[in-house]
C-alpha cells in the first residue's frame, strides 16, 4: 500500500463481507470506489462509516458530546498496581515537557499499552452493534458473504512511526464477534501542549487530581484512570489513523430523501399519540446511515460543530459554479421543522426544493452539510455524487471535491462516472507541473488520491477489490473503455450490414 507510514494513513483489509471476497485498501484524503453495480462499493463505504462511528475521537450532534467507548473504560477495575504506578510515573515526563510549545513524543510503558489493548479488545460488542445498525440488519452476521460459512474479517493496520511499530486491529464476525488488537509496548505517543484539544490541555485540567493521587493512596486509581483516558484520547490518531475523525454519510437517492423526508416525519408525528393503541403494528426500520442522514437534515441549521471553521462556507462555490443559485432553509413556526428551498440567481422568491431540478435536490444536502456541519478535519462519504448531473457538471463537481481535500476535508466517494475518473486523473496529473504553471487550477498528488476497482468474480462468487493507478494514457483503467469499444463495434457491425444489404 502506498504511503502507509505517512501521516493519517490506514490500511484496511476486508474478507468475505457482503459481496466482497477480498479487499485491501488504504484510506487517503480522496478515496474513490468504482466498479459495476452489486459489487460492494456501498458495503465498504458503510463499513468505513461504522468504524468512524466507533473509533471517532469525538462526535458532536445536537449539542451532545461523547468519547469513544474504550476511553470511558470500565472504571478503574482493570488497572493493576503496576499499571497505576506506570501511569503516575508518566506525569513527571509530561510535566517536564509542558513548558515547550513544540510537539514531543513520550514512550508509553508496557503496562499502560497492555491496559489500552485490553480496552480495545472489549469493543467487539460495540463494533458488532454499530455495524448492524448502520446496515439496518438485526444481526451483523447476516453480512457474511453468501456461500461463505466461515467468518468475515476486518483488519485495520496503522504504521505508528517510521520504524517497525505497527498497530493492528482485527474484527471477526461469525456466530460470535471478536475483536483483538496489537498495541506495541514502549510506543512513542505525540504530545502537543500548545493544542487546545491535545493531551497537554487535558493533563493540565487533570493535574490537581493527579497530584492528589500521587500523595493519597485512596485517589491513586482514580487519578490513574483519568490520566489513562487522556492518554487514550491523544493516542487514538496513532492507533487508528483517520478513523478517529468525525464522519458524515450522504447516501444514494438524496433527491428522493429530500422530497420525502418531510412527509415521513409528518406521518410519524401524526401517528405518535396513538402508537401505543396499535398493538402488533409493524414499524419499519431504517438503516443507520439513512436514519443519521434524516436526523441531521432535521437539525442541520441548528448545529454548530467545533471543527467547522468559523465563517467558512465550503458549500458556496458549489452553489455558484454548479447550481446557479442558493439552497435555503426556513423553519415552520408550528413544529420548528426545516423547509428546504432553492433561489435561482437573480430571483427574489424561493422555489420549493420539490419543484427544483433533480440536480439541485441531489446536491442540496451536500451544500448544506458543507455549510453547517463539515469542515477541515472531518470525513465526507458520498454515494454516487454524479447522480442527476450532466457530464459537464460531473466534471465541475469533481473539481469541487478536490478543493475540499485541499481545504482539509477527507472525502470518500462511490461512483459509476467515467467523467469523474477522467477529471480526477487530470487533477492528479496536473500536480506534476511546476507550481507557477498550475495557476488557479486544483491539483492533488498521487499520494493524496486512491482509486479502487471492484471486480466481480464467479469463483468464488463475489468481488475482489484492487487499486487502479494512472496508466500510460493518463487514465484510471476502470473498464469503461471496454463498454465504449463494444458499443462502437456494434455500431460498425450494424453499419456494415446495412451497406451490404443496399
Amino acid at each position: 500500500m502506498n504511503d502507509m507510514a505517512g501521516p493519517g494513513s490506514l490500511e484496511l483489509e476486508v474478507t468475505d463481507f457482503g459481496p466482497i471476497v477480498e479487499a485491501k485498501i488504504d484510506l487517503r484524503p480522496l478515496t474513490v470506489f468504482v466498479g459495476p453495480s452489486n459489487t460492494g462499493k456501498s458495503y465498504l463505504a458503510i463499513l468505513i462509516y461504522a468504524l468512524h462511528r466507533v473509533f471517532g475521537r469525538e462526535a458532536h450532534f445536537a449539542g451532545r458530546h461523547w468519547a469513544v467507548p474504550f476511553l470511558l473504560g470500565r472504571g478503574d477495575g482493570d488497572l493493576s498496581k503496576e499499571s497505576v504506578d506506570a501511569l503516575l510515573d508518566l506525569v513527571g515526563l509530561f510535566t517536564d515537557h509542558s513548558s515547550s510549545p513544540d510537539h514531543e513524543s513520550i514512550v508509553l510503558p508496557a503496562p499502560v499499552a497492555n491496559v489500552l489493548r485490553s480496552r480495545f479488545n472489549a469493543l467487539a460488542g460495540v463494533l458488532d452493534s454499530e455495524i448492524g445498525r448502520c446496515f439496518g440488519v438485526g444481526e451483523s452476521r447476516a453480512l457474511i458473504r453468501r456461500g461463505q460459512t466461515r467468518t468475515s474479517r476486518v483488519v485495520m493496520r496503522r504504521r505508528i512511526s517510521d520504524q517497525t511499530d505497527l498497530a493492528e486491529h482485527t474484527f471477526s464476525l461469525a456466530g460470535k464477534s471478536e475483536f483483538t488488537t496489537m498495541v506495541p509496548a514502549e510506543m512513542p505517543i505525540p504530545v502537543d501542549f500548545s493544542a487546545e484539544d491535545g493531551i497537554g490541555h487535558l493533563l493540565r485540567a487533570q493535574m490537581h487530581d493527579i497530584d492528589e493521587g500521587r500523595r493519597d493512596a485512596s485517589h491513586r486509581k482514580f487519578a490513574a484512570s483519568e490520566l489513562l483516558s487522556s492518554i487514550g484520547y491523544g493516542v487514538l490518531p496513532s492507533l487508528v489513523g483517520p478513523l478517529h475523525l468525525p464522519a458524515f454519510y450522504l447516501p444514494a437517492d438524496r433527491t428522493g430523501v429530500m422530497h420525502a423526508h418531510a412527509v415521513v416525519v409528518s406521518a410519524l408525528i401524526a401517528s405518535a399519540p396513538s402508537a401505543g393503541l396499535r398493538r402488533g403494528r409493524h414499524t419499519p426500520t431504517l438503516s443507520g446511515v439513512l436514519a443519521d442522514f434524516l436526523e441531521q437534515l432535521i437539525e442541520i441549521d441548528q448545529i454548530r460543530y467545533p471543527r467547522r471553521e468559523a465563517g467558512k462556507d465550503l458549500g458556496k462555490s458549489i452553489e455558484n459554479i454548479i447550481l446557479g443559485g442558493a439552497v435555503r432553509i426556513d423553519r415552520s413556526p408550528q413544529i420548528d421543522y426545516p423547509r428546504f428551498a432553492y433561489r435561482p440567481r437573480g430571483w427574489k422568491d424561493d422555489l420549493a426544493l420539490a419543484n427544483a431540478s433533480s440536480m439541485v435536490s441531489e446536491l442540496a444536502p451536500l451544500v448544506l452539510y458543507l455549510r453547517h456541519m463539515i469542515g477541515p478535519g472531518n470525513v465526507l462519504i458520498v454515494e454516487e455524487p454524479e447522480s442527476h448531473l450532466h457530464p459537464a457538471m460531473q466534471v465541475a463537481l469533481t473539481r469541487q471535491l478536490a478543493v475540499l481535500v485541499q481545504a482539509g476535508v477527507r472525502v470518500i466517494v462511490t461512483t459509476h462516472s467515467e467523467w469523474l475518473l477522467e477529471e480526477l486523473a487530470n487533477i492528479v496529473r496536473r500536480s506534476e507541473l511546476p507550481k507557477p504553471e498550475q495557476g488557479s487550477d486544483v491539483a492533488l498528488s498521487p499520494h493524496q488520491v486512491g482509486a479502487w476497482l471492484f471486480q466481480p468474480k464467479q469463483r468464488p462468487k463475489g468481488s475482489v477489490v484492487k487499486e487502479v493507478r494512472l496508466d500510460e494514457s493518463g487514465l484510471y483503467p476502470s473498464g469503461y473503455d471496454e463498454v465504449a469499444s463494444a458499443l462502437h463495434n456494434d455500431w460498425a457491425d450494424i453499419t456494415s450490414r446495412i451497406e451490404a444489404d443496399s
